[in-house]
């Protein structure tokens, strides 16, 4: 029988808190932050964040919660089960964490990923890689910030072989508590683009923010970044300075791991395409499956690959993982509608933006246009946090439009607009304040033979406009 998540009184000890009651079996299956998400056995985590976790104790206990962590002043109420008091829950789940970490066996491997982009994507491709090697753990969403962090470290299983997580950002001083919390045995930093620019001075100071997590590694560990960003100097030195070993991918021969996926034109462009991967070290090449096609996911998966070998993990085995991704959802999937005289392709990137991965996401979604597929549809939204620089970066993408050579544009935000207002006239689709101010313009614009491409920040809500094109078209 699997031991369960967690012993009472161990989760006790960890806390040191007080314990106002026990859970029925004395034992805690999951954890949960979120009384709508509770399983029968979750603990239930009461956060103060944009809402009071402490209002909801009573529904969490109504779910099946066997415990909650609540704060020291909370007043119980005639339904609720066992609590476990103490001064402050986020740093009650933060002891929580730390001590699933400490227990987790000697031969265990953890590795943190940061990153402006693709964080989450090559966070899942090291979870199908790693899991043909070992009991695998990591978040089954982008839990990445001053809770998920903690919350996925506190959901870890005891037996876990490969804990793989990824550190997020948007203000400096956030990457260093959260490595030191995970301390990696592996941390990545896969690129540094223009995000958040409008909390950062310039993207050096993003490089500089991104490389803090080398400062989390244990004793011995490796650090792993893109040799050709722009600010891969800042990322060595930081490296050096953590008294570590260095690792690097990219595209020339004199890295660790080099990429050697292509862009080049392929006849289906629902298929996903491999990509190689080959080791310096001893010239091993290691075939990849994407999730989705692009030069920066097969950059994703070099630097994945390079990481499973740096913690001993077999490279050609686990590379058979990648056959079970499939592109996370709002980050590159693909979907084949049939409309009246032929298809549509849909690709939906509307996860997030920011300038770097709106290009590469306009250059993927344009070498999509081939054979039965002529024209480029692009849906923009807005692109959030980028400060003074806004302006311009977002007029610098019809740079990235201009070379396409039979595409219509609809932007969705008054920061796209100027980009918008920009374009010629016959690749002008339509544009409003709000998503759904140029809903019904795009759905009529559609027709068979185009490749619509759907991205903006999370912020913006373009995924508004993704949904409603499946939704018209499934049921269509």
């Amino acid at each position: 029988m699997a031991e369960p998540l967690w012993h009472w009184d161990e989760l006790v000890k960890a806390e040191g808190g007080t314990a106002d009651g026990r859970p029925p079996g004395d034992q805690i299956d999951g954890i949960a932050i979120d009384s709508r998400a509770i399983a029968p056995g979750d603990l239930f985590v009461a956060l103060q964040d944009k809402r009071d976790g402490h209002d909801f104790v009573t529904n969490a206990f109504a779910a099946g919660a066997a415990a909650a962590l609540v704060n020291v002043d909370y007043e119980r109420r005639p339904a609720d089960g066992a609590l476990l008091r103490v001064e402050d829950t986020l740093r009650g789940l933060e002891r929580i964490a730390a001590a699933a970490r400490a227990r987790l066996a000697p031969n265990a491997r953890v590795i943190a990923v940061t990153g402006s982009a693709g964080k989450t994507t090559t966070k899942e491709m090291l979870k199908a890689a790693l899991s043909r090697l070992g009991p695998t753990h990591a978040a089954d969403k982008s839990f990445n910030n001053h809770w998920g962090v903690p919350l996925t470290l506190a959901r870890m299983p005891r037996d876990t072989k490969f804990g793989v997580f990824e550190i997020g950002m948007n203000h400096a001083g956030e990457i260093a508590p959260l490595a030191k919390m995970v301390r990696p045995h592996v941390a990545i930093v896969l690129n540094v683009l223009e995000a958040h620019l409008g909390h950062f001075a310039s993207t050096e100071e993003i490089a500089e923010e991104k490389a803090q997590i080398f400062t989390g590694l244990i004793e011995g560990g490796t650090a792993i970044y893109h040799a050709e960003s722009a600010h891969a100097d800042v990322l060595r030195r930081a490296a050096e300075q953590s008294d570590c070993n260095v690792q690097t991918f990219g595209l020339g021969n004199e890295n660790d791991a080099k990429s050697t996926g292509h862009d080049g034109p392929h006849q289906d462009p629902l298929d996903p395409r491999y990509a190689g991967v080959r080791f310096k070290d001893d010239n091993l090449s290691v075939q990849c499956r994407l999730p989705a096609p692009g030069s920066h996911i097969a950059m994703n998966a070099a630097a994945a690959m390079l990481a499973i070998r740096a913690v001993g993990g077999d490279v050609e085995l686990a590379a058979r993982g990648f056959e079970d991704l499939t592109a996370p959802e709002g980050r590159g999937a693909r979907y084949l509608f049939d409309i009246p005289g032929g298809q549509f392709l849909l690709i939906d990137e509307s996860y997030n933006a920011n300038p770097g991965s709106m290009a590469a996401a306009i250059h993927t979604a344009r070498k999509a246009v081939q054979g039965d597929f002529k024209r480029l549809v692009l849906v923009l939204g807005d692109m959030l946090e980028l400060g003074d620089h806004s302006g311009r970066l977002h007029l610098a993408l019809k740079s990235d439009i201009d070379p396409c050579r039979d595409v219509l544009v609809f932007t969705a935000g008054d920061r796209m607009a100027a980009l918008f207002d920009a374009l010629e006239p016959g690749r002008k689709g339509g544009k409003g304040a709000l998503p759904a101010d140029i809903e019904q313009q795009l759905l009529a614009a559609v027709r068979p033979g185009d490749v619509v491409m759907v991205k903006g920040s999370n912020g913006a809500r373009t995924f508004m406009l993704a949904a409603a094109l499946r939704r018209h078209f499934a049921s269509g």
